[in-house]
């Protein structure tokens, strides 16, 4: 028998029940004997149903068992090892676990295996594996993707779905007890998701694909897309990357929000010379949000093809880099704004949405908030699309490359103020010692830079070799994103100072763009771009900030971790005390009613990345509670979740030669 929303039973009737599921199917039953003696008493259940707990993206749980008096002595509860599950990049192991029912649900492997897993004991229950043999090889995004969606009929006796969408990009629904494809749904339980997208068959080597599960809606599947790295496209030409809508018992399409609009629709105006006939990406690729009361859903969009150069789609190219809100049911637009116009710096919106309600001089608003790679933080009312506070539009320096147009101005909130700095400055070079600072200055005479949307530039023999972004194209923040308590409407974001060079060169061999860009060129390799093998600016090179939604006023900044090894063991530094750093690593955060939450970083930029440490922070100064040493670097974002009144947290893992794995804490 399917198992009853945990809303509709007594915290006693629900443990019976889920202890009869586990029975039923031969799993492990806990003993029931005060699992929680002398900490705090919890609901006997609390699940975490969505990838980031609500469809809001809070990243939030109530549950305080484990708090400020006893987070200290957390411990290990059991280990789940990713490495048996096809072979991954270690630091691409980023999902995260949802827990319905007393299950952990994941995804894992190069093919993206569904997994069950016991969420007291860590024992695999089953496992749905696709091999898509060629179109799983040529897949865009062939990693571990970032979860699974969870969906609970209200219909009794239909049970609770798993949706996850492959890397060959195809949507699959299983029986969350079984792990077996719903006959019912698409073809034996598949969707082909490249159905219906324009231009798929054209261009095989460019394939669509997702590396972030659905979100369900009610009954209505709602799933974005993703593409490779879009630097240097081997063409103007590409598929869009079109949002859908599925019915969750069947599969049937129920319509498509086209994020390049169709002739005569809204927006195409903004695409010059017909070009939205041909360019693609403006997809959805992060993760994204939505609000269920009213049926709502916010998208996140990213830039068009290509990343560093636009000379062929003239105009601000709507909908790229928008928060867009659609209605659930239909995939009508009910409003949008666009965050930046014209995009040629790959500053595509990498991070859900956070849905939060504020009280602003005294009105109560319901808000979306959307962070950026920018640094860059913008609030809406979410029902009408109007900014809390005002945003302005302001010049922005133009471009000198042939066939570019860049958009005069860009929109600036006033309100919150940036969490990261704006634009690279002399100023902000090393200067740990009078000579790194002679040399980081010597490093960046060979490139452009300036405030923000500085445009890239085209490298020239025997002159620049292109333009410094800061923020990079990695952030400020990005697919980690943000975290939110709705108690206080404390906000807290995840970000990084990178720099990176981007250079534009001419090369027909590559694509039959005019123009394609090139990152990193005249950096080191391997290093962070500065003299020694250590970074080009000043710390902090990572941080966790902390914002009053209220207000629109800054609490707190804390660097998201100690000071590196590869920095702390540096030859050049010898002698120099350093502060707390931060690392280039953005970190994913988990509010609770006590604490923040949050580890060191993914590993994934592996030169001037984090460490395995795990912090519990005071959400109300940013002070470290407590830390404790994790097997490797955090890579996913945490959880939180109650199975017999007893709390875990759940954190994916992985780093350079330690396979991802995930790590269940729980008290003594």
């Amino acid at each position: 028998m399917p198992p009853t929303a945990p809303g509709s039973l007594s915290d006693e009737d629900y443990t019976a029940a889920l202890t009869h599921i586990r029975r039923a199917n031969g799993w492990v039953v806990p003993s029931a004997a005060a699992p929680t003696a002398g900490y705090p008493k919890i609901p006997a259940t609390a699940e975490w149903l969505n990838n980031r707990n609500d469809l809001g993206s809070s990243s939030y749980s109530a549950l305080d068992q484990i708090n400020r008096d006893n987070v200290s002595k957390l411990r290990i509860a059991w280990r789940w090892k990713s490495d048996n599950f096809g072979p991954t990049p270690e630091y691409y192991f980023r999902p995260t676990p949802l827990m319905a029912d007393g299950i952990v649900y994941v995804s894992a492997g190069i093919r993206r295996d569904v997994v069950a897993i016991d969420a007291t004991t860590g024992e695999t229950l089953w496992l749905y594996r696709l091999d898509e043999g060629d179109r799983g090889a040529v897949a865009p995004r062939r990693n571990s993707g970032r979860g699974v969606a969870y969906w609970r009929s209200t219909r009794h006796g239909e049970g609770s779905r798993i949706f996850t969408i492959t890397p060959g990009f195809q949507l699959v629904a299983l029986d969350a007890l079984s792990g077996l494809p719903v006959p019912s749904f698409g073809k034996g339980g598949i969707v082909d998701l490249k159905d219906g997208l324009p231009r798929v068959a054209d261009l095989p080597k460019t394939p669509p694909g997702s590396s972030s599960p659905p979100v369900i809606v009610g009954d209505v599947v709602v799933a974005g897309v993703s593409f490779s790295a879009g630097g240097a496209p081997p063409s103007k030409v590409a598929v869009p990357g079109w949002i859908r809508g599925y019915d969750a018992r069947t599969g049937a399409l129920l319509w498509a929000f086209h994020t390049v609009p169709q002739p005569g629709e809204p927006g195409s105006e903004t695409w010059e010379d017909n070009s939205a006939s041909y360019t693609g990406n403006t997809a959805v690729w992060a993760p994204f949000s939505a609000d269920a009361t009213r049926g709502l859903v916010y998208l996140p969009v990213e830039a068009p093809t290509a990343d560093f150069y636009g000379g062929h789609r003239r105009g601000n190219n709507l909908f790229s880099d928008a928060l867009v809100c659609i209605d659930a049911r239909t995939g009508k637009r009910l409003w949008h704004y666009q965050i930046v116009h014209h995009d040629i710096w790959d500053y595509d919106l990498p991070a859900a949405p956070v849905l939060v309600d504020i009280t602003v001089h005294g009105r109560k608003i319901p808000a979306v908030v959307q962070v950026t790679k920018m640094g860059l933080i913008f609030v809406f009312d979410r029902l009408t699309g109007k900014p809390v506070w005002p945003i302005e539009e302001r010049p922005v320096p133009q471009t000198d490359v042939p066939g570019e147009q860049t958009a005069a101005t860009q929109p600036y909130p006033t309100r919150p103020a940036p969490y990261e700095p704006q634009g690279l400055r002399t100023a902000d070079l090393i200067d740990f010692t009078p000579d790194l600072r002679r040399q980081a200055a010597a490093i960046v005479k060979d490139y452009r830079y300036g405030p923000a949307y500085m445009p890239p530039s085209v490298v020239v023999d025997g002159g620049t070799l292109g333009t410094l972004l800061r923020p990079c194209l990695s952030g400020g923040a990005n697919w980690q994103g943000a975290a939110v308590d709705p108690q206080t409407g404390i906000f807290y974001v995840s970000s990084i100072s990178s720099v990176c060079p981007i250079g534009l060169h001419a090369d027909p061999k590559i694509s039959d763009e005019r123009y394609v860009g090139v990152y990193g060129e005249g950096f080191p390799h391997g290093s962070l771009g500065g003299p020694n093998g250590l970074p080009l600016i000043k710390p902090p090179w990572g941080r966790i900030t902390a914002i009053d939604l209220n207000s629109g006023h800054h609490l707190w900044m804390v660097p998201n971790s100690g000071t590196p090894d590869w920095a702390a063991s540096n030859p050049v530094l010898a002698g120099i005390k350093l502060p707390r750093t931060g690392s280039f690593d953005q970190v994913g955060l988990l509010v609770t009613r006590t604490l923040l939450f949050a580890g060191e970083g993914s590993g994934l930029y592996r030169a001037g990345g984090g460490g395995n440490q795990f912090y519990a922070y005071d959400k109300a100064t940013g002070a470290i509670v407590s830390q404790m040493t994790l097997p490797a670097n955090q890579s996913g974002v945490p959880m939180t979740y109650a199975v017999y009144g007893r709390q875990y947290i759940v954190v994916a893992t992985g780093a350079k030669d330690h396979p991802g794995e995930l790590i269940a804490l729980t008290l003594p």
